[in-house]
């Protein structure tokens, strides 16, 4: 029998503390000593999402390839290895079947050895996977909320837009050359013209530089 920690920490949490890698491996081995057993080797996920399924991870990968009958995995919490119920509870099927037991320290030990730490892991699993969701939505009406203010998001200036101001009160103003190109953009595509020949006119008309279809398509799409 060999026992294995799993630690991860996603980019962001690493910028603001969060549950450091150092303090997961302190708790994975203070549980391991507790039980009586010395940790073999840590599988370390830096900088990692939680979006990424646990096999899909590049620790998540060896460590799953790693695992023999008789095995333990020890990790300090439920959302430092899954990204979703589905992903926990079909790892979690996997895992009873290859006989590996898998620890998780907030929810007080083995979750494949009796029922009722399924049954809390499976509850725990789907409100996490829920308390993501909600995430991802607020962040979402923040971006349109923003948006519909004319305030930049980040990322790459939009076509038909300049970006002014500092910090978090940058605004769009619109460019009087670009939004002429896409209003033109627009009556062309009514008139049944290609996306090549747009790209053409806005390059001939207003002197823009040469974009490809794809770009000239996603453009007029956002206008």
């Amino acid at each position: 029998m060999k026992v294995y920690g799993y630690c991860r920490v996603s980019t962001a949490e690493q910028a603001n503390g969060g549950l450091s890698l150092d303090t997961q491996r302190q708790q994975i081995t203070g549980y391991a000593m507790i039980k009586g057993w010395s940790v073999a080797e840590f599988f370390v996920e830096a900088g990692v999402s939680g979006s990424v399924p646990l096999a899909d991870r590049p620790e998540g990968q060896r460590l799953l390839a790693s695992l023999q009958s008789g095995d333990v995995v020890i990790t300090a919490k439920l959302d430092r290895a899954f990204r979703s119920a589905a992903d926990a509870l079909g790892t979690l099927e996997q895992l009873k079947d290859d006989k590996v037991a898998l620890h998780m320290i907030d929810l007080g030990g083995d979750v494949t050895g009796n029922g009722i730490s399924k049954l809390v892991f499976t509850i725990l699993s789907a409100v996490a996977e829920n308390e993501r969701d909600r995430i991802r939505e607020r962040v979402r009406d923040v971006k349109r909320h923003r948006a519909s203010h004319r305030l930049f998001n980040g990322g790459k200036r939009p076509f038909g837009f300049d970006v002014e101001g500092e910090g978090k009160n940058r605004r769009l103003i619109p460019n009087v050359a670009e939004q002429a190109a896409l209003a033109r953009g627009k009556v062309l595509q009514r008139e049944g013209k290609s996306l090549r020949e747009i790209a053409a006119a806005w390059a001939g008309e207003f002197g823009l530089g040469v974009f490809d279809a794809k770009s000239v398509k996603r453009m007029l799409d956002r206008a």
